[in-house]
This record gives C-alpha cells, structure tokens and sequence, in this order.
C-alpha cells in the first residue's frame, strides 16, 4: 500500500505534470520550437566535430609540412618510396580492407547506410598519407581530412544513437568540416559536403548543420597555430565585357576537357594496375619503383608532393606548356597505384598551371587566368561548381567571382558525367540528352559504357 504522504502529495503531483504538459502544449504550436531545438542539437554536436576534425587537421598539416620540407632536402629518400608503398599496401590488404575505398565509402554509407564508418579509417589514411608525401608520391590532402572527417563524426552516429536522416546530416558535417579546416575555407567546405553528395542536388536540411561543423573545424584548426594556409593573390582582373564573357567560357569548357582527362586517367591507372597485379600490396611497390625511376631521370622534384610552390608560381610568371599534364600523369599514377592523398591540391597545380598557359591564346590576365583554372578544374572533377565558386571568392576575393563563376560552372558542364569520386549518384543530369542516366552512379554508367564499346568492337 501507497504511505500516507504518497497519497497526500499526489495532487500536487499531477498538477505539475499537468502544467509541464500546457507548456509543452503552448511550444509545440511555435514552428520556431522545433528549429530552435534542431539547433541546439546540431550546434552541440558540430562543436564536438569541429573540435576533433578541426585538431586532427591542425596536426595532418604540421606533419605534412614536415613532410615535404624533410623530402626536399633529403631527396634520396625517394628511392624508398617503393618501400612505403608496401607499408601502405599491407596495412590497407590486412587491417583496412574495410575502408579501403576512401571517400567513396563516405558516399556509399550517405545513399545506402549499412553500418559506422569504422575509426581506423582516420589513422590508416593519415599515415598513409604522410607516407606518400614523405617518399615522393604525387597526392594532395583534401581526400585524407575528408576521410579524417568523416571517421570522427560517424562515431557520434553511435555515441547519440541517431538515426539514419540525422546519419546522413552527421556523414555531411563530417566531410565539411574536414575539408573547411584543412584548406581554411568554411564556405567552400560547407557547400562541398552538400553539393558532392549527389549531382545536382542539395540536402537542405543539412545546409545549418554543414555550416556550424565547417566555420568550428576552421576555427579549431587555427587555434592550435601549428600550421598555415598558403595565401593566393589575383592581381589583375579583366573589366566584364561580353568578350571576356566569352573568353572565360572558352576556358571553362578547356578546364572541363582536362578534369575530364584527369578522372578518367585515375581510373585508367586503378584498373590497369588491378587487372596486372593480382596482390593489392605489390601495386604500390611497383609503382613506387616507376615513380622513384622517373623522378631520378627528370631530376626533379617539381611534380611530386603538393606542388604548392609552383601553383603560387603560376599566378605571377610563365610556366612550362606541359606542367599541367606532367602533374596530371604523377598524380593520377600514383593514387592508381594505391598511395594515399587527395586528389585537389593536384588539381589546383593542373588547374593553375593550365590557366597560366592560356594566355598564349586567351586575351586575359595570367593572374586571373590561374585563378579560374585553379578552381574550374576541381570543379569538373568533383561536380561541385558552386563549392568551387565560392572557394575561389573566399581564395582570391570578391572582384574575380564572376570569371571564376562562369569558368567553373562551363568546367562542371564539359565534364559530363565523370568525376573522381566514382560513387558519385546523379541526382539532376547536366543535360537532358543524359536524363536516363538519372539515379545511377558513376561507376554504373562507366561500366555500362565499357559493355557497349566491346559489344560494338564485337560486331
């Protein structure tokens, strides 16, 4: 039996239960409610994304500037680079064989979730990384903070229980502020989750969310002053007449033709070396031998690593006519191979260095034609134009977007439906003309492809 004060209080009870009910009754007729606790939440776990992703970040860049200044002043060293492809390789073929595909892996959980990201992603790619830039292998670094990123944030998919909507927000924030903290720019990177999850789709209700993880992550990253952003500088900009209208559409669509080559060189190089070399581990030896050969007999270092110095270069003086393909061809061989990296920082050399020769025929400045390439071509490659838009306001300022708009988003078009994250889904097709392509990814399309130009080489 209930105690005398049980009964007694009872009464006072139900009467606050009562009133907490009215007041929830009162709130829940405010829109308003609702987004203000999305934002709560939201807020909370992007500040513990952003303090992660944004730290991690913060010690990938130091490490990596460690890296490449170690490499360029022990250039022997290349000589081991088959060595740390066998390290990269046997560690991916025995204990990452589970996120051996990177960031399409991201993209694969984001349309089909199936279960957590596994966190060894994160330090698997980090030392492989190092690794590739430490030895000589040509890569960037926006793939291993994206992948950094998106390890650190799917655990809290576990640690909040949350559901598979709010998984594909937290997948989104992950690879935002990822690439926001490692490139310093919040903007850019927020717009690149969103954008690169699906062709020619948003996820709006992840728009807040990708946005609270990226300007976090930055501003972590910068707490820890351990490392910098290399700053860019568009000196010069065409005044917009309808002839550099043109002009800067006649580049857009040359940037679009060589993201185009890029992509397809990247596969090309990943298929060849699976169909020959049967033993995962043995591709990146293999292909180490070739890059440590090559390198030697060019003597020079100029197409390994970041490339960042020759990228500031291309914004001031001339350049050879065949850098760009040269950085292409590293780049694209030695993620074929199996190193580990990025792909954007490489093309942001392809681009910039590709922009810087097209003064030869296009009558615009080689500051703004740099500027363009740099990100018009990470555009086409990517199938992020708007991300790549505002990458280049927030790089080079206001007075370029313009030039850098239309150069990026012709680049996105000419690129057809091709890119370097091959789990890539086309939401919206970039031409009528490829509307039953709709829904598929860009390996299905690929392979689809591959069918019929054997069936018809049959026939």
């Amino acid at each position: 039996m209930p105690k005398k004060e049980e009964i007694k209080n009872t009464p006072f009870i139900l009467e606050d239960i009562k009133f907490m009910k009215n007041i929830k009754k009162f709130f829940l007729q405010f829109q308003q409610s609702f987004s203000l606790l999305f934002l709560l939440k939201w807020t909370f776990i992007c500040l513990l994304i952003g303090a992660f992703t944004g730290s991690a970040s913060a010690i990938f860049l130091w490490t990596l500037e460690w890296a490449t200044n170690y490499r360029e002043a022990n250039v022997w060293i290349i000589w081991l680079l088959p060595i740390a492809g066998l390290i990269i390789g046997l560690s991916y073929h025995y204990y990452g064989e589970s996120v051996v595909k990177g960031n399409n892996l991201l993209l694969e959980e984001y349309h089909a979730p199936k279960k957590v990201i596994p966190f060894k992603m994160a330090p698997l790619v980090f030392i492989g990384t190092i690794l590739t830039h430490l030895f000589g292998g040509s890569a960037g670094r926006e793939g291993t903070a994206v992948q950094v990123g998106g390890a650190i944030a799917d655990q809290f998919t576990k640690i909040f229980k949350l559901n598979n909507l709010d998984r594909k927000i937290i997948l989104i924030c992950g690879i935002s502020a990822g690439f926001a903290s490692v490139f310093g720019t919040p903007l850019a990177g927020a717009i690149f989750a969103l954008e690169v999850m699906l062709i020619g789709r948003i996820k709006f209700d992840a728009i807040l969310p990708s946005f609270l993880a990226a300007v976090f992550a930055n501003y972590f990253c910068g707490v820890w002053q351990i490392s910098h952003h290399t700053h860019y500088t568009i000196s010069t900009v065409s005044e917009l007449t309808p002839a550099t209208i043109l002009w800067s559409l006649l580049a857009g669509i040359i940037f679009g033709l060589v993201s185009l080559l890029f992509s397809k060189s990247t596969h090309f190089w990943g298929k060849l070396f699976k169909k020959t070399i049967k033993y995962p581990p043995l591709r990146p030896v293999i292909g180490g031998i070739i890059l440590a050969i090559v390198v030697y007999l060019m003597r020079t270092t100029k197409y390994i690593g970041l490339g960042v110095p020759t990228i500031v270069d291309a914004f001031h003086i001339d350049l050879n006519s065949y850098d760009f393909f040269l950085k292409l061809l590293f780049t694209s061989f030695t993620l074929g191979a199996g190193f580990k990296g990025g792909e954007v920082t490489p093309l942001f050399f392809i681009g910039a260095t590709l922009g810087n020769v097209l003064i030869w025929f296009i009558p615009m400045p080689m500051p703004l034609l740099a500027g363009m390439g740099f990100v018009a071509v990470f555009a086409g490659a990517t199938n992020t134009p708007i991300a790549c838009t505002i990458m280049g306001i927030e790089l080079f300022g206001i007075e370029s977007g313009v030039f850098v708009a239309l150069a990026c988003t012709t680049s996105y078009l000419f690129s057809g439906h091709s890119g370097i994250y091959a789990a890539q889904i086309i939401g919206s097709p970039k031409n009528l003309f490829f509307k039953n392509e709709k829904g598929q990814t860009l390996t299905e399309i690929e392979n689809k492809k591959s069918k019929k130009n054997i069936y018809h080489e049959k026939n």
